[in-house]
């Protein structure tokens, strides 16, 4: 069921991703275990998406291929005007490299190096990267740059993450669960950034939670089950961070 008007449709032109009749199957032991099951979407230019579903529905699954850490069993996935389902190793590893940022519901930063070194790691690499001491101004951490994570707070650290991930200045921000570790005034603070990244930046933000009430804050909703979208929306009006309650 797609519930967006014909009229409000994005052009071709604003599409980031198109996912094609992407199915996913592992393989454990004789048995096949459907992931994924015929999705098709496509991602537009700066908006804030919700991927919504219980444990198993296909989520985390779906952000993998969409970030380039997995690849479909069959479908077609296109980043822009690359075909990244026809992609080998060296060719996901550029797109992520260049493209997309992570975040996780545990923090995954190194606990010898400070915030800013931490976020550091990533400019280095990156080819057209943030200041690092910028994008953790853009977190509200530049004060905290040269505390290590044994000194941050757990809200801190997903924010020295998130400034980790956009330092890169990336096209598309992957967040699985990046609220799950957290307390509600500590999330929804988290909440906040992101929001705050997909308005100054204008990057595609996409965020899979089982927290329904995370999806009022979003540009359009997907709801997954057992593998398949089930449902997308489109809210009239996105909910602000500190309006949500759960």
């Amino acid at each position: 069921m797609l519930c967006v008007p014909s009229q409000i449709l994005p052009a071709v032109s604003d599409v980031v991703f198109h996912i094609g009749g992407v199915s996913k199957i592992y393989q454990t032991g004789d048995v096949p275990v459907v992931a994924l099951r015929s999705v098709e979407l496509d991602l537009i230019a700066g908006e804030f998406v919700v991927f919504l579903g219980p444990s198993g529905s296909g989520k985390s699954t779906l952000l993998n291929i969409l970030g380039g850490l997995d690849t479909p069993t069959s479908g077609d996935v296109r980043f822009r005007d690359h075909w990244l389902s026809q992609e080998g190793d060296a060719g996901l590893t550029r797109f992520r490299r260049e493209h997309v940022g992570f975040v996780f519901q545990f923090y995954n930063l190194i606990p010898s190096l400070t915030a800013l070194e931490n976020v550091q790691l990533v400019t280095e690499i990156a080819d057209h990267p943030m200041d690092a001491s910028e994008s953790l101004r853009m977190v509200g951490l530049v004060e905290r740059q040269n505390h290590f994570p044994s000194q941050l707070s757990g809200g801190e650290q997903q924010r020295v993450a998130i400034a980790r991930a956009i330092a890169k200045t990336p096209d598309i921000l992957l967040c699985d669960e990046p609220t799950g570790a957290l307390d509600f005034p500590t999330a929804k603070l988290v909440l906040d950034v992101l929001v705050r990244i997909n308005q100054e930046l204008h990057t595609l933000v996409a965020v899979i939670t089982h927290n329904s009430a995370i999806a009022s804050m979003a540009d359009r909703v997907v709801r997954l089950r057992s593998g398949e979208i089930v449902e997308v929306t489109r809210n009239t009006r996105r909910a602000r961070p500190e309006e949500l309650v759960w």
